[in-house]
């Protein structure tokens, strides 16, 4: 069959810097993926908050739904994923009530304290699996009680689920996403109705829960006209967090594997069956996120590549260069070790300017800070490989699982010097790419849902492994030592 037969199923990817709608066409041994659209996701800072541009990036998905519809004649399907945890409200007529907050916005983590005296840290993990980020939901929306917008409020719709809402008029929550906001039972993947009285919070904000696969609705006729689309369209959801996509978009052989969905963030962790909730993971820092099939994304959250991103945006502003590939090349003449710093530092997390926190962040710590950007690049990429190899490791142990090859995903697959860091750090063979995996974990959920395609992640992560190309990258001889005499030196960051 001609690819062009094929039917063409559309992926609205979002992430936190850029979106994207891609366009796949999808059968039994075909699986291509193209760029159809991309547009830029700028925060927006109003007075003292940080808010999403949720109307532009709304905007966009209508663009590049049409640019998509040239592309294809027609769309199969549609799929929505993005970032976790934040979330937009919606008036008794459902208008929205502001732009969503930024889950940088430093607000939140003043809610924690209020939170933990309501239900302990100890028994809010029991209950959701879920790392202490001071951002998630649940801290939010206690950072919010009292104000004349959560009073307003009727309903809560986390980013994919409120644009599936204006592309459709359904109301939901798909559940790997709602599994970050702290409020669902990471046991039983329902409402954890018992936790959201206990917080004051109105029971009727939480819309029905849907499933990876699910049918969310159809095009309305407003968007068909729109967008030039020739209806009926069907919105399927996906695993709507990005990681979860992601992490479908695995290409895995079998389970023995660990995965870096390497962005902005990076989620460094394992596939599991069940969650893993003992006192010993709470302490480490890890989190049971759901993930489509049923299974577990055990992992820990490491802050990624938003401090080369930032950094290389303070260097745009000060006119200095910050072309990536210059930037990698005199990186990798830069001996190993140089600097390191704790990613997960809470000052690396607002914007601003990274490599003044980085130096600081040095000073204090008895380094000499980096005396040129290839050496705050170097800092940068060694700091994030030590910080995959505690937690590929931690993983592994926490949960009993084998692990015997890193699977690295997302934008961080391009990163060659990276991913060799990686795989020295780790002692074990990296894999490197798709880059594109959460739009393909998308439209493989979606192909599945309408019938396109069938089986379990098996089968569809088989059919990844056919058409798409990955990177090996081998352990460089003797270099895990240094990186485990690099690591006992250092203390542990949790």
């Amino acid at each position: 069959m001609a690819t062009q037969a094929l039917p063409a199923f559309a992926a609205v990817d979002l992430g936190a810097s850029s979106g994207r709608v891609m366009v796949a066409r999808v059968g039994p041994d075909v699986l291509e993926l193209t760029e159809a659209h991309r547009f830029p996701n700028r925060p927006v800072r109003t007075g003292d908050a940080l808010h999403w541009d949720v109307l532009g990036l709304y905007a966009g998905v209508l663009d590049g739904l049409r640019a998509a519809g040239r592309e294809a004649g027609r769309l199969a399907g549609v799929g929505i994923d993005s970032w976790a945890v934040d979330y937009g409200l919606l008036d008794a007529d459902g208008a929205l009530l502001g732009n969503p907050l930024h889950y940088r916005d430093g607000r939140h983590a003043t809610a924690v304290p209020a939170v933990h005296a309501a239900v302990g840290p100890d028994e809010l993990y029991r209950l959701s699996g879920l790392q202490h980020l001071p951002f998630n939901t649940v801290f939010q929306l206690a950072a919010r009680r009292g104000s004349v917008q959560l009073g307003a409020a009727r309903r809560l719709l986390l980013v994919p689920d409120l644009l599936a809402h204006w592309l459709t008029g359904a109301e939901g929550a798909e559940v790997t996403n709602a599994s970050t906001t702290g409020l669902l039972d990471a046991t039983s993947r329902e409402w954890s109705w018992e936790l959201i009285e206990r917080l004051g919070l109105p029971r009727g904000l939480f819309p029905p829960l849907v499933r990876p696969g699910d049918r969310v609705g159809e095009l309305r006729v407003d968007v068909l006209e729109e967008t030039g689309l020739a209806g009926p369209v069907p919105v399927t959801a996906v695993g709507s967090h990005d990681t979860a996509s992601a992490v479908v978009g695995v290409p895995a052989a079998d389970d023995r594997f660990a995965y870096v969905s390497c962005g902005t963030w990076s989620l460094v962790g394992v596939e599991l069956d069940k969650p893993v909730l003992t006192e010993e993971s709470r302490a480490a820092g890890f989190t049971n996120e759901l993930g489509v099939d049923g299974t577990v994304r055990y992992l820990r959250n490491v802050m990624g590549l938003w401090l080369l991103q930032e950094s290389q945006r303070t260097w745009v502003a000060h006119g200095l260069p910050s072309d990536l590939p210059d930037l990698l090349a005199a990186a990798a003449r830069v001996p190993a070790f140089t600097t390191l710093v704790d990613p997960d530092d809470p000052r690396f997390l607002p914007p601003g300017d990274m490599p003044a926190r980085i130096a600081a962040y040095c000073l204090e710590t008895g380094q000499t800070p980096p005396q040129s950007q290839a050496e705050t690049v170097r800092c940068i990429l060694d700091s994030l490989a030590l910080a995959y190899r505690r937690n590929v490791r931690r993983a592994a142990q926490l949960s009993g699982r084998s692990v015997e090859n890193v699977h690295l995903v997302g934008g961080g697959a391009r990163n060659a010097l990276l991913c060799q860091l990686t795989a020295d750090a780790c002692g074990l063979p990296v894999l490197a790419g798709p880059v594109e995996a959460a739009a393909l974990g998308n439209v493989l959920v979606q192909a599945r849902g309408l019938g396109v395609l069938s089986g379990g992640l098996p089968e569809l992560r088989a059919l990844l492994r056919a058409t798409q190309d990955a990177q090996l990258y081998l352990p460089t001889r003797d270099a895990e030592a240094a990186w485990a005499a690099e690591e006992a030196r250092l203390p542990d960051p949790r």
